[in-house]
């Protein structure tokens, strides 16, 4: 008869009924508030942002206030007869200048590279968030995985315990060999080994997840028992592609980043041009004694006009500085390129992981209800005589790996899914949600 302790090991080996567990959607909510890296990505969109504003100040006019207040003390050396003459002089000065551009094409390029500088940092982010998701969902089964895997090795490891008591047993009436002995000894003897390896990996998985989200996660909701996993939609590889190569927040970034190193080209160009300024000035000049060269008084002079200014020779700089930027756009293209490749890779890579892991699922599914009967009839052969030791402990190795497989099959499809979303350029919260449906607390 099975043992107790065994048999609720098994049961829980895949399977958590803590009601206090902490499940995904909020560990997800935690990494939202203490990931470092998701922080970073935060502040890098409300700097990037700031862009547009510094582009529009080119356009903008300018206006300044400067001034003075002087205080001078003039000293005369006369004849013998007359001595020193002093003098001592005030001056108050101020002018209010403003600078409106009128044409300054490289000033208006910049103002557009602004504006797309901030579709940039609005795509990056939006690809730093669902990276968040992936790598929660990531660090989160991971977690589960290795949980699975202890306990798998933990349940294994008193099934052996009760054949290695079991074959001494017999060994001692005599209706069995030292051998048997000696196998499961062996077998027992590599679990432990094999236990410690699996303890050592849970933390490992653990600390992985708490660096996420800053803190220690407790103990985790796990999936429910007998979950069926739903194929992606659409079905068709190519739809995934396809939107992966226009949708992806890295392909739009990359994409955005092409039409800026275009506007780097005009900007530099612009170095050529001529640039045309609406200029107006006022101000007050107030002197008395030796600062006034025309005797005390207050001058308010005020002045209104255009400015102009034509470029002639800059020692080829700007010829220079063309090149580059048409050399820079090249470059973009081709990052645009290489981004654009990398996404529909990804969804492939994605996509038939899900496809596969959906078959996997099914065949481990099976092979576990077939480990099960052979597990039974082999310790019923064994109780008979009909089987040997080591095919009953082959049979548990069998039951205990398929299982593992099972459970590790079901997070990898469920990771591959939510991967294939982010390689789509649609991963969102709500698909984590899902996911989240499908743990018990």
């Amino acid at each position: 008869m099975r043992n107790p302790v065994m048999a609720a090991l098994l049961a829980g080996a895949f399977f958590s009924l803590n009601a206090n567990a902490t499940d995904l959607l909020q560990i997800y909510k935690d990494a939202l508030a203490n990931d470092a890296q998701y922080a970073s990505a935060r502040a890098a969109l409300t700097a990037g942002q700031e862009k547009s504003v510094q582009g529009r100040a080119g356009l903008l006019p300018g206006i300044s206030l400067s001034g003075s207040d002087t205080k001078s003390r003039t000293e005369t050396q006369l004849d013998a007869v007359s001595g020193e003459r002093t003098l001592n002089g005030y001056s108050n000065t101020w002018t209010l200048a403003l600078s409106q551009p009128l044409f300054r094409w490289a000033n208006w390029q910049q103002y557009e590279q602004g504006k797309l500088s901030v579709l940039v940092s609005e795509a990056q982010f939006a690809q730093a968030k669902q990276d968040l998701i992936v790598r929660v969902g990531q660090a989160y089964f991971d977690v589960l995985a290795a949980q699975d895997t202890l306990a798998t090795l933990q349940a294994q490891k008193i099934a052996t315990s009760e054949q290695l008591a079991s074959a001494k047993r017999n060994f001692e009436v005599g209706t069995a060999t030292i051998t048997d002995t000696h196998e499961a000894q062996a077998r027992y003897d590599l679990i432990i080994a094999q236990e410690y390896a699996g303890q050592s990996d849970l933390e490992v998985k653990r600390a992985a997840l708490q660096q996420i989200i800053g803190k220690q996660a407790g103990e985790l909701a796990t999936l429910k028992a007998g979950i069926k996993l739903t194929p992606p939609q659409p079905e068709k590889m190519e739809g995934w592609v396809t939107s992966a190569e226009n949708q992806n927040f890295s392909v739009v970034a990359s994409q955005v980043a092409v039409e800026i190193a275009k506007r780097d080209i005009e900007r530099n160009r612009a170095g050529h041009y001529p640039t045309v300024d609406l200029v107006a000035t006022t101000g007050r000049n107030s002197s008395t004694g030796a600062a006034s060269t025309s005797g005390s008084g207050v001058i308010k002079p005020t002045t209104i006009g255009v400015q102009w200014s034509v470029p002639i020779f800059s020692g080829f700089a700007v010829d220079s500085k063309v090149k580059e930027s048409i050399a820079l756009e090249d470059k973009a293209r081709s990052d645009f390129e290489t981004a654009r490749r990398a996404a529909a890779q990804g969804a492939r890579q994605a996509f038939f992981g899900v496809t596969s892991g959906l078959a996997q699922v099914k065949a481990y599914e099976a092979a576990e209800i077939s480990s099960q009967s052979a597990l039974e009839s082999n310790k019923l052969g064994y109780q008979v005589g009909v089987r040997i030791n080591i095919d009953v402990l082959n049979a548990q190795q069998q039951l205990y790996t398929t299982r593992q497989t099972l459970a590790k099959a079901r997070y990898d499809t469920i990771m591959n899914g939510l991967k294939l979303k982010s390689a789509a350029g649609t991963l969102k919260e709500q698909d984590l949600e899902e996911v989240n449906l499908l743990l018990q607390r």
